[in-house]
C-alpha cells in the first residue's frame, strides 16, 4: 500500500495522448489551481443536469483553494472583474448563460458564476457558443475522446472532476496501485455509441445526396445531354447542306392617264396595294403554285434525290400532302407593310435549282398580279362600250327619222306657216289703211265718187285675200296632216336628235373615263432584288440548332421534373 504523501512526490504531468484514451486523473494537491480566485458558493439547482452522467461531487480540496486564496494577485484579480463586466455589458442570454456554465463544467473550470464561466473559456480559448461546442455536450467531460465535428485535446492539461464521467479512472501513464484493476475498460461509454451512431447517420445523409446527385445526373444525361448530342451529330454530319436564294419584289401602281385623287397624298402606295400584295403573297404558299412549279421545274423530283438526308427528302412517291408540307417549309415568303415589299427565300439542296425555283416563282407572281384586276377592267370597258354604241344607233335612228320626215314633207312647215303669217300680216296692214282712205273719202260732203269705188273695191279684194290666207292658215294648223302637225313632228325629231347627240357626248367621255380607270388599275411587279445563287450553304445552322434542341428537351424535362414532384408531393400529403 502506497501512503498519499508518497504518490504526490511521484506525480506525472499528463500527456495528450492519455488524455484522449479516456484515462481520469487521480486528485491532486491544489497546487495548478492556484492562480485561480476562491469560488463562490452556488446554489444546487443551479448546476445543469446531464441525463446519463453522475452529478459531479463536491471536491475536497476546496478548503485548501481556500488557504491558498492569498497567492492571487492583484492585477489578474482586477482584470477577471474588468473582463467580467465587459461580458455583462453584451447583453447575453440566459439560454446562452446557461450554456456557457454547461461547457465550462464539462472542460471542469471552476466557474463561480455564469459570467465568470465566459471569461474561464474565452481566457482557455473556446468559445462556448460555436456549435461543435453545443455537440460537445453530449459526450464524456474528462478525458474524452476526440470525435468528429469535436474540439481536439482541450482537456489534456486539466484534472479530471471528481464524481464526473472521468472519475475513477486513472489517466496513463501513471503509477497504478497494487491489487486495484484500474486498466480501460475495452467497452466503449453510451457516450462513443452515440457519437458514432451520430456519425453513422451523417454518413448515410451524405450518401443519400451523393445518390440523389448522381440519379440526377443520370437523368439530365438521358433526357437531355444524351438527345442534344444525337441532335447536334445530325445537324453536323448527317445534315444535307441547303441553299437559300434570296429575292424581293413590290406591286406598284400606275398613277399615269387619270387626274389626281384629293387623297393621293394621304395614300402612299404600299397601303394601296396591299391587297394586292397579300393576295400575290396568298398565291406563292398555296398548292396552286406547288403543282405549277412541280410542273414546271421539277420540285417532287429535286426533293427525292437520294443525295438529300431522309429526315429532309421527300419518298419515291410522294402525295401532293406530303410535298406541299415541305414547300411550305422551303419557301418562305413575307410581306412587310410598311415599306410595301415582298421578302421571298427558296430553300434547295443545289444553288442552281433554288434560283431557277426562285424565278419561276417570280413569273407565277407576275402572272397573277396582271390578271388580279383583269376582270374589273375589262368589265368596266366592256359597260362602257356598251353605253356607247347604244348612244351611237340611238342618234342615228333620231337622224334617219329627222331626215324621212323632211323628204315626205318637200318643203319646212314652219317656213310656210311663217311665210303665211308674214302675208296675213302684210295684207291686215294694208286692208287697214284702205280702210282708213275710204273712211276719208266718205268724211267729204261731196266724196269723188270714183275714189270711193277704187277704196271700195281695194278693201274687198284685200279681204278676200285675208280670208283666203285664213282659210290657208287654218288648213295649215288643223288635222292630222296639216302643217302645224308636221312642224310638231320635225321638232320632236329634232329634239330627239339633239338629246341622241347629248347622250352620245356622255356615252364618249364615260368611255374615255373607263379607259382611264382601266389603265389606272393595271398593276406591275416590280423585282427589287432578283435571285443569285448561293455559294455556301444557308442550312442547317447547326450551332443555333443544336443550342434550341438543348434548350427544347431541357424545357421538357424540367417540366415533367416538376409536373412529377407536384404530383408525389400531393399523394403523400
Amino acid at each position: 500500500m502506497t501512503t498519499k504523501p508518497k504518490a504526490r512526490k511521484f506525480r506525472i504531468k499528463r500527456s495528450p495522448s492519455a488524455a484522449t484514451e479516456g484515462a481520469t486523473p487521480q486528485p491532486e494537491a491544489p497546487k495548478a489551481t492556484a492562480a485561480i480566485p476562491m469560488p463562490e458558493p452556488v446554489h444546487p439547482s443551479a448546476r445543469p443536469q446531464t441525463t446519463g452522467e453522475a452529478r459531479p461531487a463536491p471536491q475536497a480540496e476546496t478548503p485548501k483553494l481556500a488557504a491558498q486564496a492569498g497567492e492571487v494577485s492583484s492585477a489578474e484579480q482586477v482584470s477577471g472583474e474588468q473582463d467580467m463586466d465587459a461580458i455583462r455589458r453584451e447583453g447575453l442570454t440566459g439560454r446562452q448563460l446557461r450554456m456557457a456554465r454547461r461547457v465550462a463544467q464539462k472542460h471542469g473550470l471552476p466557474a463561480t458564476s455564469d459570467f465568470d464561466a465566459v471569461r474561464l473559456l474565452r481566457a482557455k480559448g473556446i468559445d462556448p457558443f460555436q456549435r461543435s461546442n453545443m455537440l460537445e455536450l453530449v459526450v464524456p467531460q474528462a478525458g474524452g475522446s476526440q470525435h468528429e465535428g469535436g474540439p481536439g485535446n482541450a482537456l489534456a492539461d486539466l484534472p479530471a472532476q471528481q464524481g464526473g464521467a472521468g472519475s475513477g479512472r486513472v489517466q496513463l501513464p501513471q503509477t497504478i496501485p497494487v491489487g486495484k484493476g484500474t486498466l480501460p475498460s475495452t467497452q466503449g461509454s453510451p457516450m462513443e455509441r452515440r457519437m458514432r451512431e451520430i456519425s453513422e447517420i451523417q454518413q448515410g445523409i451524405t450518401l443519400r445526396r451523393r445518390k440523389k446527385m448522381g440519379l440526377l445526373i443520370v437523368r439530365l444525361a438521358f433526357f437531355v445531354l444524351i438527345p442534344t448530342f444525337f441532335a447536334g451529330y445530325y445537324f453536323y454530319k448527317v445534315a444535307t447542306p441547303m441553299y437559300a436564294t434570296d429575292s424581293q419584289f413590290l406591286i406598284i401602281q400606275n398613277e399615269g392617264g387619270g387626274g389626281p385623287s384629293p387623297f393621293g397624298g394621304l395614300l402612299p402606295t404600299q397601303f394601296a396595294n396591299s391587297a394586292d400584295s397579300i393576295a400575290t403573297q396568298a398565291y406563292l404558299q398555296s398548292k396552286d403554285a406547288m403543282l405549277r412549279l412541280d410542273g414546271d421545274a421539277g420540285f417532287k423530283s429535286h426533293f427525292t434525290d437520294e443525295n438529300i438526308d431522309p429526315i429532309q427528302r421527300l419518298n419515291e412517291d410522294p402525295t401532293n400532302e406530303e410535298a406541299y408540307k415541305l414547300y411550305k417549309k422551303n419557301i418562305k415568303i413575307g410581306y412587310d407593310p410598311t415599306e410595301g415589299v415582298i421578302r421571298m427565300e427558296v430553300i434547295a439542296a443545289d444553288p442552281q435549282v433554288a434560283t431557277s425555283f426562285s424565278q419561276r416563282l417570280l413569273q407565277y407572281a407576275e402572272d397573277r398580279v396582271n390578271s388580279l384586276s383583269q376582270n374589273k377592267r375589262e368589265d368596266g370597258m366592256l359597260d362602257a362600250q356598251i353605253g356607247y354604241d347604244k348612244a351611237i344607233a340611238a342618234r342615228r335612228d333620231a337622224q334617219q327619222r329627222l331626215i324621212e320626215l323632211q323628204v315626205e314633207n318637200g318643203v319646212d312647215p314652219e317656213a310656210v306657216i311663217a311665210a303665211v303669217r308674214t302675208q296675213i300680216t302684210n295684207y291686215e296692214t294694208l286692208l287697214i289703211e284702205k280702210q282708213l282712205e275710204l273712211a276719208a273719202l266718205l268724211d267729204n260732203a261731196r266724196p269723188n265718187s270714183a275714189k270711193v269705188e277704187g277704196a271700195q273695191g281695194d278693201v274687198r279684194r284685200l279681204e278676200f285675200a285675208l280670208s283666203q290666207l285664213n282659210d290657208r292658215m287654218s288648213n295649215a294648223t288643223e288635222g292630222h296632216n296639216s302643217l302645224a302637225k308636221q312642224a310638231v313632228t320635225l321638232q320632236l325629231a329634232q329634239a330627239d336628235l339633239v338629246n341622241a347627240d347629248t347622250n352620245l357626248q356622255l356615252a364618249q367621255t364615260g368611255l374615255e373615263q373607263a379607259r382611264t380607270e382601266a389603265g389606272r388599275q393595271v398593276r406591275y411587279l416590280t423585282v427589287a432584288v432578283r435571285p443569285v445563287p448561293s455559294e455556301e450553304p444557308s442550312y442547317p445552322r447547326k450551332f443555333e440548332n443544336t443550342i434550341l434542341a438543348f434548350l427544347i428537351f431541357a424545357g421538357i424535362y424540367l417540366m415533367f421534373s416538376l409536373t412529377a414532384s407536384i404530383l408525389r408531393e400531393q399523394v403523400t400529403s
